[in-house]
């Protein structure tokens, strides 16, 4: 008879806690930092190749070269990015997949039009609506942070369709809705008052802290669903 061979667990995700692991029945409480590093590792590298990437690289470009380079240069960075996982065969995530739309209608109107004014203005009228986007879905009962979330932390199914975590999908995308429209309201400011240089820079910071604010609220709101559901992160 052969012998089973032990496997190495090759993901993680958010399941329920075992009942015989020791931990006090009432109230178990998972340890923050495993998790948020999990997190962090698996969310940060997408965020930053979707966002910071992007806007570093359209920031070096513009002041080296200049603004069709600049849009150019971005969205061969955003569909290398894709296609690296498709030769690869690994999962495209839903942020790069919504950031690579974005870039790729603003580039269209920015070369036709021949005016980055007009290139940054378009996405700001896509941030609008996709905060309309975002509310529409949590009012329908599909809330767009539910297949968003699988980006930063993987999480079992059956975890998933609890009422408690399906309340704080919910929540959570009324919450970045209210974050679009703020990024959209704060970035048109800056863009009909800032020369295009600084508007760049300043618009890659303000947008970066409310986006962090954003997340900070994000992670403190799901960890008390984590230890109120009796969840941990663990290997699957």
């Amino acid at each position: 008879m052969g012998e089973a061979v032990a496997t190495k667990p090759s993901s993680w995700m958010l399941v329920a806690a075992a009942h015989d692991v020791g931990a006090p029945l009432d109230r178990p409480r998972q340890p923050r930092l495993p998790l948020l590093l999990a997190v962090a590792r698996r969310g940060l590298p997408n965020l930053a190749e979707s966002t910071l990437v992007p806007a570093i690289l359209f920031f070096v470009v513009l002041t080296t070269v200049g603004a069709a380079c600049a849009m150019g240069a971005v969205l061969v960075w955003a569909y290398g990015a894709i296609l690296r996982r498709v030769v690869r065969g690994t999962r495209i995530p839903a942020i790069l997949l919504l950031a690579t739309l974005g870039l790729t209608v603003r580039t269209l109107v920015g070369l036709i039009s021949g005016s980055t004014f007009a290139y940054f203005l378009q996405p700001i009228a896509t941030t609008v609506a996709l905060a309309t986007v975002f509310l529409g879905s949590a009012l329908i009962g599909r809330p767009v942070i539910a297949r968003l979330a699988h980006d930063f932390c993987p999480i079992a199914p059956e975890i998933a369709d609890r009422p408690a975590v399906l309340r704080l999908f919910g929540g959570l995308t009324v919450l970045w809705a209210g974050v679009h429209l703020l990024t959209a309201a704060t970035t048109l400011t800056m863009l009909i008052t800032m020369p295009v240089a600084m508007f760049v820079a300043v618009k890659t910071v303000a947008c970066f802290g409310i986006s962090v604010a954003a997340v900070v609220i994000t992670i403190a709101w799901a960890l008390r669903i984590v230890h109120s559901e009796r969840l941990v992160f663990s290997a699957a």
